[in-house]
């Protein structure tokens, strides 16, 4: 793949999604599709939420350019197939959403939809790398609820983390450069050029974005980009820990607002309260523009390492992550127990 080829497919995304955007505003506006300010949100004001229809169309279409520039295997024809029929679902699921709020139970069964028919279509984590060398191959029965729980974790993250201007765009374009590094490295440029394109699609809508935002995403984008995500870092060899290291911050943030909602006896899907790290900085009297770049860096310097570290120094990263994470759940257990 020559690197033109490359910046004309990113191009192609970037220039879509910051055209589509603006018209996506004003039909969000005109339909109603508006968010409107909630107790214990950083929102202050109505902002439509159609965003993620633009980041969508954008993804698509330089995609399919990409179809017109590069050679694909039968293989890779066939994963994106499941790929693009995920994507297809996501688009009534996210509609009905953006129109009557979902439950975080009908959403569930949505995400359970997409994921159960990717696997369906054969897109499987079916192999993961050893940290001291080579593969570890999974049996199917556990590399189907693998693969559904990587897929529906990794849309809760997105959905969740998208809670500030300008934050899960910024962090999954952040995601979708590192899964483009490996993939470039790795020779597979016909898969590199789609976490490219998505890399385009959120550049293009962050200027909107970024706060103070005169758009946000919605169910349409976060799930887009949870689910792309997801899938991108499983096609073509599974990257799994790349991803996990660049979201490393979010999962963390999210595992630990899910811990907080549930000993409060919430559900932890609904919002409405202070428990994100980002809500934290707010109150501690930091800019969103500041918490924003700030989580840019953090995802930012991870995926550097994602990309640089060999496989044994990846797994001590993990368990330093997985330690902070025990250490977030047992203060927070302790907070729990002391205010009762």
């Amino acid at each position: 793949m020559e690197l033109s080829q490359a910046a004309v497919i990113f191009l192609v995304a970037l220039l879509a999604s910051a055209g589509l955007t603006p018209l996506a505003r004003r039909l969000g506006i005109l339909a109603g599709l508006v968010d409107q300010p909630r107790a214990g949100e950083l929102q202050r004001q109505p902002v439509p939420r159609t965003g993620g229809y633009a980041i969508i169309i954008a993804f698509a279409l330089a995609v399919g350019v990409s179809f017109l520039v590069l050679p694909r295997t039968a293989d890779e024809y066939q994963r994106l197939l499941a790929f693009a029929l995920g994507v297809i679902v996501i688009l009534p699921i996210a509609l009905f959403d953006d129109l009557k709020r979902l439950g975080a139970g009908l959403q569930l069964i949505g995400q359970s939809v997409i994921a159960g028919l990717t696997i369906l279509l054969g897109v499987l984590i079916d192999n993961v790398a050893n940290p001291f060398g080579g593969l570890v191959y999974l049996p199917l029965l556990v590399a189907i609820p693998f693969t559904y729980l990587w897929i529906v974790g990794m849309v809760n993250t997105m959905n969740l983390i998208d809670t500030m201007d300008g934050l899960a765009a910024g962090v999954a374009a952040i995601a979708a450069v590192a899964l483009f590094v490996r993939s470039y490295e790795q020779g597979q440029f016909s898969i590199a050029v789609l976490p490219l394109a998505l890399v385009g699609a959120c550049a293009g809508f962050l200027p909107f974005n970024f706060y103070p935002a005169r758009i946000f995403m919605g169910t349409s984008g976060s799930m887009l980009l949870g689910y792309s995500l997801a899938v991108l870092a499983i096609i073509g060899g599974a990257k799994i820990a790349t991803a996990l290291m660049v979201l490393g911050l979010p999962i963390v943030d999210v595992a630990a607002v899910v811990v907080q909602r549930s000993l409060a006896g919430r559900s932890p899907f609904k919002g409405g309260d202070d428990a994100h790290l980002a809500h934290h900085l707010v109150n501690a009297g930091w800019s969103q523009r500041r918490i924003a770049f700030a989580i840019y860096a953090v995802c930012g310097l991870f995926g550097w390492l994602a990309l640089s570290l060999s496989g044994a120094q990846k797994l001590l990263l993990f368990a330093a992550i997985g330690v902070v994470m025990l250490l977030l759940i047992v203060a927070l257990l302790l907070r729990r127990r002391l205010s009762l």
